[in-house]
């Protein structure tokens, strides 16, 4: 049971019941009742805002409503007292066999119970990583990469059915440049000696097993072609293997997409008809395009610029700052015109709703592209996009900027072999994506309170721990959480263990909260709060014979204790599960 949602119907179950009694007005609108949990938990365990948002509708004060509906409360199941606070917030306070009931339907759920249907399954696309084809991802790639994959196991626990979708940048002058770099590869395996790697073309060591590739697939062969032959024949092979080596990457760090988009084929026209020129004959159709002339850049203006009729889309009508061309003045299309098409597209697959994640470099984009996307789809569908910052490595408080395999760069596998999938994963997301993020390979990996994955992960270690030294004052016992749900829990007395309770019965409303917000980094914080918590009652009971775990003169309490703390360690593992780390049952 939802505690939050549970209480939020006994309220609305309450108002329409005084509704009916003839002490509130009919008709009105429950739509913004909240139920949340008070600011300081003094003021008791649930808080609702249902007398002061319903006032002006029921001509009524909000006290004189919160009165009414406090004392309509007082009756329902699980409530100890209700009372009313400041100018009409009504406040909660449950008793100790309710939280008790909580633990045993926790328990006997499993990971059922962070399970929510507030999507209602609800399809939604979440277009992550997207890096460029022209080189191994560098730790920023990573960033986005953690933050979009659990981004998307959370939505899913949430209740929504999603895609992971991955856009592969195969067009443009930057994978020509990819072609020409790996085609200098080529001929080096071939036995030339190529110098220096011109300024332009890329420079890293990555480049030449794709060189070797070719070399043993063409022999000689692309060396006697013109460049307009060979590009398209390197560039396909170069992409290719560029993408796998990108696949493998995530793969390290346990990310898989379901589709994987290719800019080309948005260029492809086998019909007569490119998906881009698809695109703009429709934005046409609604009048969105025009040809006409943009204002000259704010500030010094380039020496290039020059005012030129080209063709534009009406972006300010949809909240942009200027209006946007669509054709470079070799009348192919501009970047802007891939990016609509591909947002099209995706509307056309039924999405409408759609979460991009982009780099820092990219935020000055959000403006347009959200006013693409309500032109194409005439306001039917949403798009949040959420960029991830940068990323600063430092070992022992130095920066690390360089790498011996991208040549400029750390990669995301560096990182990844050094520290590990998990505590990359964890320190990743242990940030809020919008705030710069420092990485210290030193402070990562120590053993302490200061490190929050190893924290966390010690928390659900320490609990199988205890499991262990349990079977031996219990031979046989089973650490299903399951086996421990018809445990004597009204024998759970002490405030930390009640506080431990309601912590984990806040789960999965973290999780709404979360999911709602698109904010996976909640969740980590939620564990890290949770962790604290248990260890709390674990060095209370090192002061305190009483309150330790296991309790060899009394089975009963210490089932009731062992139960708790599968729960804890259940909580645990379904919120790592979101961020994708593995929980561990034994520190090494």
């Amino acid at each position: 049971m939802n505690p939050f949602q549970h209480f939020d119907a006994e309220i609305r179950d309450r108002l329409a019941a005084l509704q009916r009694e003839g002490l509130l007005a009919a008709g009105l609108d429950f739509k913004h009742v909240k139920v949340e949990a008070p600011k300081d938990e003094a003021h008791g365990d649930l808080s609702s805002n249902a007398a002061m948002v319903l006032a002006k509708q029921a001509k009524k004060p909000p006290r004189e409503i919160a009165e009414l509906l406090a004392k309509a409360l007082e009756e329902a199941p699980g409530v100890q007292y209700a009372n009313v606070a400041g100018p009409g917030f009504i406040n909660l306070k449950l008793n100790d066999a309710f939280w008790h009931e909580q633990l045993s339907q926790i328990l006997s759920q499993g990971s059922a119970f962070a399970q929510s249907s507030m999507g209602g399954g609800e399809k939604v696309n979440v277009e992550y990583v997207s890096a460029n084809p022209t080189g191994p991802m560098h730790v920023g790639h990573c960033r986005g990469a953690v933050f979009g994959d659990a981004l998307a196991n959370l939505l899913t626990t949430a209740g929504y059915d999603v895609t992971r979708e991955y856009y592969i940048n195969d067009a443009g002058a930057q994978v020509d440049v990819l072609a020409q770099s790996a085609f200098l590869r080529y001929r080096e395996a071939l036995g030339e000696n190529i110098g220096e790697i011109p300024e332009g073309l890329y420079p890293g060591d990555y480049l030449v097993p794709v060189g070797t590739q070719l070399a043993k697939t063409h022999g000689d062969a692309l060396k006697s072609m013109t460049e307009n032959d060979w590009l398209p024949i390197v560039r396909e092979a170069s992409v290719q293997v560029m993408m796998d080596m990108i696949k493998n990457d995530l793969a390290a760090l346990g990310i898989e997409h379901d589709v994987f988009f290719s800019e080309r084929t948005l260029h492809e026209a086998p019909g007569g008809k490119s998906a881009i020129g698809h695109t703009v004959e429709t934005l046409e159709k609604d009048d969105l395009i025009y040809e006409g002339v943009l204002a000259p850049p704010k500030g010094k203006q380039p020496d290039d610029w020059e005012p030129r009729a080209q063709t534009l889309f009406r972006a300010t009508q949809f909240g942009d700052d200027t209006d946007r061309p669509l054709k470079k003045s070799d009348g192919s299309y501009t970047y802007f015109a891939s990016d609509i098409a591909y947002h099209l597209n995706k509307y056309e697959r039924g999405f409408t709703n759609l979460i991009d994640v982009w780099g820092a470099d990219h935020a000055g984009y959000i403006k347009r592209m959200s006013a693409a996307v309500k032109a194409i789809t005439g306001g039917n569908a949403a798009l949040d996009v959420k960029v991830c910052q940068l990323v600063r490595l430092f070992r022992d408080g130095e920066p690390v900027r360089m790498s011996k395999r991208a040549g400029n760069f750390v990669t995301l596998r560096d990182v990844v072999d050094e520290v590990g999938p998990d505590v990359v994963r964890f320190m990743m997301l242990y940030r809020k994506n919008d705030a710069t993020l420092d990485f210290d390979f030193a402070k990562v990996t120590e053993q302490s309170k200061d490190n929050p994955v190893f924290y966390v992960q010690y928390a659900h270690a320490r609990v199988h721990s205890v499991m262990r030294t349990a079977g031996e004052v219990l031979p046989g016992l089973d650490d299903s959480p399951n086996d421990f749900s018809d445990g004597d829990f009204s024998l759970l007395k002490d405030d930390s263990e009640l506080r431990l309770i309601k912590q984990i019965s806040a789960f999965p409303r973290a999780i709404e909260t979360a999911a709602g917000a698109h904010e996976p980094h909640r969740i980590a914080f939620y564990l890290y709060d949770l962790a604290s918590e248990f260890h709390a009652l674990w060095n209370k009971g090192k002061e305190n014979e009483n309150l330790r775990f296991v309790l060899s003169d009394n089975l009963d309490l210490t089932k009731a204790r062992l139960g708790l703390i599968l729960a804890v360690a259940q909580t645990i593992a379904i919120g790592l599960g979101i961020l994708g780390v593995k929980p561990v049952k034994e520190m090494r």
